[in-house]
């Protein structure tokens, strides 16, 4: 049996988790909520990719910059109206509100660009990798993937411990009051934590647009995965999130390779929660001390 393409694919498919997975822990160490229309953001890196290359022509190295810049708009649109007017009030209903603006976006783009599901070509999916002669059942694109997590992961952990927005950032996450009295524009930070992460929603949807179907409705999934497997990493630790969603993945595509698609969630999620049963903060997370 091949293992080596389920393990490859496994590995481009929880990186892709992992990405989505990585906005939740972005604006979560930024004010404390999530954004639940990350899985819409994702579905709208892929709707706008094709919709620029296959609708309107687009070349693919112009078109997919301007994907993710719509995602990161979108996501200023969901802090702007589903998080922002909670935050205020100090209220949790940031949480429905992101859910149901997903939804609504979800109705408008079924409506703009139909039922049927699309496929996108690529040069990075179309010819199987090959090793000493034997082709595998894995694209260039699936190496890709994992090397744009990689990078993402270890670029968020520069900026967040190199860089003055990083400081901004993590003086915001930490206390917004004392953060504002030494001239940080809390409000700005807050809305750039969430366009970041729906513009990594929106990579991660743009980079496996021609390994899926295209469709309005890939979102839900999507985001659902992404959610566990951002638990499941620990919620403030991104290099967790991404080993997570490695494991994720890979369990996923060998799931489905050995005993076929019907049993992949049964088995990817009850693993989930047997391994937040034995670490409840996640595979690299740390229990916080609460004073009291």
């Amino acid at each position: 049996m091949d293992l080596v393409s389920p393990l490859v694919s496994g590995l481009a498919l929880g990186s892709m988790y992992g990405l989505i997975a990585l906005g939740f822990y972005i604006t979560y160490s930024v004010c404390g909520a999530l954004n639940f229309a990350q899985g819409t953001s994702a579905m709208l890196g892929a709707v706008l990719l094709f919709t620029l290359t296959r609708t309107l022509g687009w070349p693919a190295l112009l078109a997919a910059p301007v994907a993710i810049l719509l995602c990161g708009l979108y996501g200023l649109l969901v802090e702007a109206l589903a998080v922002r007017p909670f935050l205020k009030r100090k209220s949790d209903a940031w949480l429905m509100a992101t859910v149901a603006l997903g939804l609504v976006t979800e109705n408008a783009t079924l409506f703009l660009f139909g039922t049927e599901p699309r496929s996108l070509s690529s040069p990075l999916a179309q010819s199987s990798v090959k090793i000493g002669g034997l082709a595998l059942a894995v694209y260039p694109l699936h190496l890709v993937i994992p090397l744009a997590g990689l990078a993402t992961a270890g670029a968020l952990h520069w900026i967040s411990r190199r860089t003055l927005l990083g400081t901004a950032l993590l003086a915001t996450a930490q206390n917004r009051d004392a953060a504002s009295l030494m001239g940080i524009p809390v409000a700005v930070m807050v809305a750039a934590a969430f366009a970041v992460s729906s513009a990594l929603a929106g990579l991660a949807g743009a980079l496996v647009a021609p390994l899926f179907t295209i469709q309005s409705d890939m979102g839900v999934v999507l985001g659902l995965k992404a959610f566990a497997v951002a638990i499941l990493g620990g919620l403030k630790n991104p290099w967790g999130i991404m080993v997570a969603g490695a494991l994720f993945g890979v369990v996923e595509a060998a799931t489905s390779a050995m005993l076929g698609s019907g049993y992949t969630q049964i088995l990817t999620f009850g693993l989930v929660i047997v391994a937040l049963a034995l670490r409840p903060d996640g595979l690299l997370g740390k229990a916080e001390v609460r004073k009291v």
